[in-house]
């Protein structure tokens, strides 16, 4: 079962349309709601009248915060009103709530409920949120600040005073809009037993719960969250977005209701990637040892602190990329703004601090007149090196060995013909990357699972309850396999129920590249417990097991040493775009991409998520431009915002497998699903400075900006 590309049991459902996302769940006779929302980026409520709303044909109920058992919510912190009473902070801010008995009921009522506002100050700046005489976005806190994260390591300032040479960068990132295909939806519903169930998508059953369960009120037992198939997710779908909003009405009104956001709802009330500045110093000696590095981040989280915390712990720490450097002075800030809230993407934090380091170690080489290829090697991470916190790297460092894979694969293609056109300008670009798996910095990290043998002299059937949810990456199916190897049956024997909180023990997110290393763990190590129960002739055999990764640690609050990840992987990419020096059009050519998985659980399903991310990537570092003016949306659709299509991939993109067994996964496994999309930007900044003599230090990399970069 292991390394063998067998094919998803959930595809053919998917590309006929027989498989049932949520808005599928809809039946007749069902409630419609529609959020009433802010559309203001900062003000106070001053009166908020659903009488007009209320007397409308078809409208059951319009609920307001009155009505909201305990009306605060939040991954980290509950800081985010389900609906607001007193004050909105961003667009997206839910302001009430209209139940009627059709969809179009509920819209027209929506727009009768008025609210009168008095508009407040709005801080559109991150930066600008951090002067002390900023408008505070929670004045009850006294600050703007969520989270300042510093990390030192020995003496930088020290260090770059007596440098051979200091470089200086500033660096600026956007936000991503997530664009999954299946916008916000779902049905909720009173059982018998006195249970609100929601049906809807998201990436933690049971953080969905107990978020649901603190709101109304309720012993977690009387909720329960099953998720339908899931239209993608990319971090998008870990904040509540409709379940809560759902569970209320159910719960308020004992009758079954249904909501489906549009596009526009969606882009406007679902949180985006951080954007970040960056500003940093990087010292370096002329034989190319890296000595120090100074830097200072600030990330925009946006009205509400979702998951900015922990995301500005990922800058912070990946700030001086997978390099071993001595010396490094960090500050990474997120701040309050009252731009939409930021979240969880792809990559949590990782791609934008490591397109400043990559970035910055091609500028030291070329400063110094070396070779930056040379100039990694002399200081890329090795087993043993210490990480910026101060402690020794988890076994399995193996950047290197990506590098040198990726031009070795890079020495066996063929030169393209040169480019048609004196203005089209080609060349390749290098990056490196890493990324830990799993939840950090001592958040507990754990997953459960149940194995179930039923039989008589052979095992004909393996139920596997596990909490994972699959968001479109495989996960269901690498989880059968996993047992199917342990228990030595074919997959088919294999039935795993994974998507009901009530069924289903907790396995963690599908987030951080964690499930296939941690629910894969706790599946085959419950499926060889219940195989020694079945072989003791214990039968039907069962087991549950808990799996606990290697602990980390909070950073102590005045060294900041401490050990942040139990594990990481590794990446390496070279790009070959094409620069139209006329139009300022970049186009990808050819893209290399090698990853250390560890182990290939099913390796088709693994190149699936290099290119899928890839195209993500493409998307994020060259037209993905989502933009905000004072705290409103000024990309509000695809049609503004810009993805890329199966036109903007490259005709060629290279796959590279390594499998150096990590020890604590599954049959040597470990995550991947967020690498792929970490070293692209710088890589494709090395490529066009190559092709062009230009540097390019804010992403997107749009036309307009290559343009003003080579005609300044």
């Amino acid at each position: 079962m292991i390394g063998t590309s067998l094919p998803r049991p959930d595809a053919t459902g998917k590309v006929t349309g027989a498989a049932r996302y949520p808005g599928d769940l809809i039946e007749p006779g069902m409630l419609h709601l529609k959020v009433v929302f802010a559309h203001r980026p900062h003000a106070r409520i001053v009166r908020l009248d659903t009488t007009a709303a209320v007397a409308y044909p078809g409208v059951v109920a319009v609920l307001t915060a009155a009505d909201v058992p305990h009306n605060a919510y939040g991954l980290v912190e509950p800081d985010q009103p389900v609906l607001c009473g007193e004050v909105v902070r961003f667009v997206g801010d839910r302001v009430a709530l209209v139940v009627a008995t059709s969809r179009e009921a509920a819209e027209v009522a929506a727009g009768l409920v008025e609210v009168a506002y008095e508009d407040l100050p709005v801080l559109a700046d991150a930066a600008l949120a951090l002067t002390p005489d900023a408008p505070l976005i929670h004045p009850e806190r006294g600050t703007n600040l969520i989270y300042h994260c510093p990390i030192r390591k020995g003496d930088a300032e020290a260090a770059l005073a007596t440098a051979d040479l200091v470089l200086e960068g500033e660096f600026s990132t956007a936000w991503q809009e997530h664009a999954f295909l299946q916008p916000e939806a779902g049905i909720a519903y009173v059982d018998e037993d006195d249970r609100v169930i929601i049906h809807t998508a998201g990436q933690w059953l049971h953080e969905d719960r107990r978020q649901i369960a603190e709101v109304l009120g309720l012993p977690e037992a009387q909720v329960v969250i099953r998720y339908a198939a899931i239209g993608g997710a990319f971090g998008g779908r870990e904040d509540l977005s409709v379940q809560h909003l759902l569970a209320l009405a159910a719960w308020k009104l004992r009758q079954p209701v249904a909501i489906v956001w549009s596009r526009g709802e969606s882009v406007m009330a679902h949180h985006k990637r951080h954007p970040v500045t960056i500003r940093c110093r990087w010292g370096a000696m002329r034989d190319g040892r890296i000595v120090a590095v100074s830097a200072t981040a600030i990330g925009d989280g946006g009205a509400y602190a979702s998951t900015s915390q922990e995301v500005i712990k990922c800058v912070a720490l990946f700030l001086t990329g997978c390099y071993e450097v001595p010396n490094i002075h960090v500050d990474a800030y997120a701040v309050y703004t009252n731009n939409l809230p930021a979240g969880a993407f792809r990559g949590f934090g990782a791609p934008q601090a490591q397109f400043a380091s990559e970035v910055m170690v091609t500028r030291l080489a070329h400063a110094l007149g070396m070779d930056p290829l040379e100039l990694r090697r002399i200081n890329l991470y090795r087993e043993g090196s210490l990480e910026p916190t101060q402690q020794p790297l988890p076994a399995g460092v193996s950047v290197r060995t990506c590098l040198d894979t990726c031009l070795t694969t890079l020495a066996t293609l063929p030169a393209l013909p040169p480019p048609a056109a004196p203005h089209l300008k080609r060349a390749w670009g290098f990056a490196c990357g890493i990324k830990n798996l799993g939840y950090s910095f001592g958040f507990p990290e754990q997953a459960t699972a149940t194995v179930e043998l039923h039989g008589a002299a052979t095992i004909a059937q393996a139920i596997v309850r596990i909490g994972a949810a699959d968001v479109g990456q495989g996960t269901h199916l690498i989880l059968r396999q996993i047992a199917a190897e342990a228990l030595n049956v074919t997959l088919e024997t294999v039935q795993l129920i994974a998507e009901d909180s009530a069924e289903a023990p907790n396995a963690g997110s599908a987030s951080a590249s964690r499930l296939t290393m941690m629910a894969g763990r706790a599946v085959h190590d419950a499926a060889l417990g219940a195989l020694r129960e079945w072989q003791n002739e214990e039968r039907p055999a069962r087991i549950t097991v808990q799996y606990r990764a290697p602990a980390t640690t909070p950073l102590d609050a005045v060294t900041t040493a401490g050990r942040p990840n139990y594990a990481y992987g590794y990446a390496a990419q070279a790009v070959e775009v094409e620069v139209d020096i006329i139009t300022g059009q970049i186009r990808i050519v050819r893209i290399i991409s090698v990853h250390d998985v560890g182990r290939a659980i099913n390796r088709q399903q693994v190149e699936g998520q290099i290119e899928g991310a890839l195209a993500q990537a493409l998307g994020y570092t060259l037209m993905e431009h989502f933009q905000m003016r004072e705290g409103r949306v000024a990309t509000p659709g695809l049609s503004t915002y810009l993805i890329p299509t199966i036109l903007d991939t490259p005709p060629e993109i290279i796959s590279v497998i390594l499998e150096l067994a990590d020890p604590e996964g599954p049959y040597g496994a470990r995550g991947m699903a967020e690498l792929p999309l970490i070293p692209f930007a710088p890589a494709v900044a090395d490529a066009i400075y190559n092709a062009t003599g230009v540097w390019l230090s804010d992403l997107p990399f749009t036309p307009e900006r290559v343009l003003r970069a080579l005609c300044p």
